[in-house]
């Protein structure tokens, strides 16, 4: 795989088994660069001092869940001088049928949705779709 097809991701979950889980499966199957944080407000931090080409965090976390603190990044990097882009979100959570959820499925720089529990195979399939340009090689 050619250097210029490593990709740099940031999770945030607070649920540490799951948090691994993700960060295992995107740096063996895909090579790609992961950083993690079970606390949003650390991922808050790693995202302003990083750039990410995406960011998986989970929907329903206490005090700031995945919309907010991905509402407040994206603030952030539209504001910066010069404005940074804002990667897309996949969303992760216990709670599908959440309504707040799917409205934000609506949001443009919503790529998707993954329920808990999810299947490593299913993890994958979600991170290829927000990158439709790079189809993994397997």
């Amino acid at each position: 795989m050619a250097e210029a097809d490593t990709r740099r991701v940031l999770i945030v979950d607070d649920d540490i088994a799951i948090l691994r889980i993700m960060r295992d499966t995107i740096q063996n199957f895909l090579h790609w660069e992961v950083e993690t944080s079970p606390k949003p407000e650390y991922g808050f931090e790693l995202a302003l001092k990083k750039d990410y080409d995406l960011m998986i965090f989970d929907f329903s976390m206490p005090l700031i869940d995945g919309s907010l603190l991905f509402l407040l990044i994206s603030k952030v990097y539209e504001n910066a001088s010069p404005p940074r882009k804002v990667p897309p979100l996949l969303l992760v959570s216990g709670q599908g049928s959440d309504e707040r959820a799917q409205e934000l499925l609506k949001e443009a720089r919503v790529y998707g949705f993954l329920p808990k529990p999810f299947t490593i195979n299913r993890l994958l399939e979600k991170v290829k779709e927000c990158f439709p340009e790079a189809r993994a090689v397997a």
